[in-house]
């Protein structure tokens, strides 16, 4: 059976999911899984509340924790990366400085790639990190998948496809359900579904959409013309169908799927107004200062769950009791929705998350269809091999085996929207390889909050003079 290395465990929903998924995969049982955290505390609650679930379960699993990178790779099958360097802190601090220089929402929300922790430029750190640990795999596991969480996911494989390329590496997203929001909008039964969606991660589309055997796009059609007026947004993050979504589609052709949705033009991100005009009331979607406040309260409300559940179970409480759960989410006055990943925990079904299934295809043999991030290699017409793209696949003991995407992605999409997409990624991946800061620059330069050569680099020398970014100043030469 596998051995399992997550970095970055301390992200305790994440990795609990992760443990729930190999807990409902018997074909798994006996598989070992190192957490590793560099936050000593946090990577103590995970495990806490890890082994107190296997044990509610009867589960066969071993868990060991570590803040070692080398222990958490050596020996290892897989090694998931769901590691942040530095942190929201480090990025809010990041977006603090942008917007002193002028830049709505910091200098990495760019045009096509607003994702508010989606840092290219702002967090060499956390490029420099994929690098290591891929480097690592290499010297350590050699034979072992990387399975890329962590974002920028788009960037981050293309750089270690490119870095390390003797390196096995996959990346993953759920951004893909939002083709089944679309379906539960529209009342279809989604084993009745036969869809496709490919382009670069945050940036996918829905190019082939049948319900029964026939092509039921204009059923979203239809939808818009009858329901869009009275939509609402349920949170920040509640954008599949918002008036932004319908406007790409009429633009480009396809319905955007996922995080494509909050990755637009600038023209509807200048400033907050025209965000709740396209992403809705009250928030502005999830990148907006609104949107992204109630991210970062919401978080911060399921990080002192977490730390109080896992003291209940460090003291013996059967916390993963859904009856005792609700009991302990009352008495400690935390929100209802916040402690719902714990009856996700104890329910049949998966998480949605692809890790533990493509973990499974690889190990047993047995096939899933997984939407992947991989090297292009001739799946996408008109995109570089040497790009890495998010297309369907079957995963097996074989390996990965990317669908043919039929029918293919419009014109509209693909020199519109992915060319822009693809030009950016190429300065930001080149920056790095080939240690060129004029690179970072020309990416600021085309942004249309740039009024000079001065404050592009102005904002730069302040960011790279943060006391974490010295290792950013002498890979540039700052």
């Amino acid at each position: 059976m596998p051995r399992i290395g997550v970095i970055g465990a301390g992200s305790a929903v994440f990795s609990m999911r992760l443990i729930g998924d190999l807990v409902k995969s018997e074909e798994l049982s006996g598989s070992e899984v190192v957490l590793m955290d560099v936050d000593e505390e946090r990577l103590r609650a995970v495990e806490i509340l890890a082994k107190a679930f296997v044990e509610s379960t009867g589960a066969d699993l071993r868990f060991r924790s570590t803040t070692s990178l080398e222990d958490a790779i050596r020996d290892s099958d897989f090694v998931i990366n769901t590691a942040l360097v530095g942190g929201h802190e480090y990025l809010e601090k990041v977006r603090k400085i942008g917007e002193k220089y002028g830049y709505y929402r910091g200098i990495d929300a760019q045009e096509f790639n607003m994702v508010s922790d989606y840092y290219t430029m702002g967090n060499f750190n956390q490029l420099a990190y994929f690098v290591e640990i891929a480097e690592k795999i290499a010297e350590l596991s050699p034979n072992a998948w990387l399975i890329q969480a962590a974002n920028p996911v788009f960037e981050g494989v293309t750089l270690i496809t490119r870095a390390v390329p003797q390196v096995k590496v996959v990346g993953f997203c759920h951004g893909h359900h939002g083709v089944f929001k679309i379906a539960q909008a529209l009342g279809l039964d989604p084993r009745e579904i036969d869809w496709q969606v490919a382009g670069f991660n945050h940036a996918i589309w829905l190019s082939r959409f049948r319900y029964k055997g026939e092509d039921a796009y204009h059923l979203i059609e239809k939808w818009r013309d009858e329901n869009l007026k009275d939509w609402k947004p349920k949170d920040p993050f509640d954008d599949q169908l918002s008036p932004m979504a319908f406007e790409m589609l009429k633009t480009y052709g396809m319905m955007p799927i996922g995080d494509t949705v909050r990755n637009s033009s600038w023209r509807y991100h200048r400033n907050l107004r025209e965000k709740i005009r396209w992403y809705g009331d009250p928030w502005g979607g999830a990148d907006s200062e609104l949107g992204w406040e109630w991210y970062k309260k919401t978080l911060k409300m399921v990080v002192k769950a977490v730390e109080f559940f896992a003291r209940k179970a460090a003291e013996g409480v059967r916390v993963f009791d859904p009856k005792v759960a609700k009991k302990l989410t009352l008495s400690a006055g935390i929100p209802e929705e916040i402690s719902k990943w714990i009856d996700s925990l104890t329910s049949d079904e998966m998480s949605g998350e692809q890790h533990v299934p493509f973990i499974r295809a690889i190990t047993t043999g047995n096939p899933e269809r997984l939407v992947v991030n991989v090297k292009n290699d001739g799946v996408l017409n008109d995109i570089p091999d040497d790009v890495v793209v998010e297309v369907p696949a079957i995963v097996d003991g074989e390996g990965i085996h990317p669908e043919k995407i039929d029918p293919p992605l419009k014109d509209e999409v693909v020199r519109l929207y992915l060319y822009p997409r693809l030009s950016r990624m190429e300065l930001a991946v080149r920056a790095f390889l080939e240690r060129r800061i004029d690179y970072i620059k020309e990416i600021l330069s085309r942004d249309p909050r740039t009024m000079s050569e001065g404050q592009a680099e102005a904002v730069l020398e302040e960011i790279a003079s943060l006391p974490e970014n010295e290792p950013m100043r002498r890979h540039y030469g700052i």
